[in-house]
């Protein structure tokens, strides 16, 4: 169906869980993980500087490779009606995107894994690369030389400045559905038209944004629990027979 572009988040949205808490606790990562949170935010430690660097640097002391944590993440649990939903408005013509604040190697790496990668034209997430010691590097998405200037998002990433940007490369009439979580995807739903939908997690941080600031919010709102919910409410949305 032409003329619908349908933006997911990542972590809690597409899979139930979060892919950096399943690396942590799965590689046994735990205790160091909570060593260094203690004192710094969660984007300190899950990203390319020198925390992460610490988790990769005790990971390589154990002797395990990037295949180690590729055979991790496949772990991730993805609802079946989540993959049927992807594969379904993908079918009948739908733009489908991801905006997250995960990193490209994790999202790609488990999407490859249930077979569901090729349904997006693109993926909009923190750059990884693997450097000469065998260790994931994860960079910001938005370059940390200049500011994005918005206070609702962390600094490596504004999802409502990606929301504009894809929009600006639409038609005028183009219509789009936003489905996520948490904080960071408040912003985004602030940038929706009122043609446009967004799907937030029942008893999520966004939910509980758009609630208490449903004034603001422009788009039609469709609450999902799960992914059940979720395939139901999209597959209405975008008239899949």
């Amino acid at each position: 169906m032409a003329g619908i572009t349908i933006v997911f988040d990542f972590d809690r949205t597409i899979i139930d869980g979060d892919s950096d808490n399943l690396v942590v606790t799965q590689m046994g990562l735990t205790n160091l993980f909570n060593e260094l949170y203690s004192s710094l935010p969660w984007n300190s430690l899950m990203d390319r500087n020198l925390h992460f660097d610490t988790l990769m640097v005790e990971l390589q002391s154990q002797e395990r490779t990037i295949e180690d944590i590729a055979e991790c993440l496949k772990g991730a649990a993805l609802h079946p009606q989540i993959i049927a939903a992807i594969r379904s408005a993908e079918a009948v013509g739908c733009d489908l995107r991801i905006i997250s604040d995960a990193n490209q190697f994790f999202i790609e790496t488990i999407l490859k894994h249930h077979g569901v990668l090729g349904c997006f034209s693109k993926i909009y997430t923190n750059p990884t690369f693997v450097d000469g010691k065998g260790r994931l590097r994860i960079l910001p998405f938005h370059d940390n030389s200049t500011s994005h200037g918005c206070n609702l998002c962390p600094s490596n990433m504004c999802k409502g400045l990606v929301i504009d940007q894809i929009r600006a490369s639409k038609s005028v009439n183009h219509k789009f559905i936003y489905i996520g979580d948490g904080r960071g995807d408040f912003c985004p739903t602030l940038r929706l038209e009122e043609e446009d939908h967004v799907m937030p997690r029942k008893l999520y941080p966004l939910s509980e944004r758009i609630n208490s600031n449903q004034t603001l919010v422009k788009a039609k709102t469709h609450e999902w629990s799960d992914g059940k919910e979720l395939e139901k409410i999209l597959s209405g949305l975008v008239d899949v027979k």
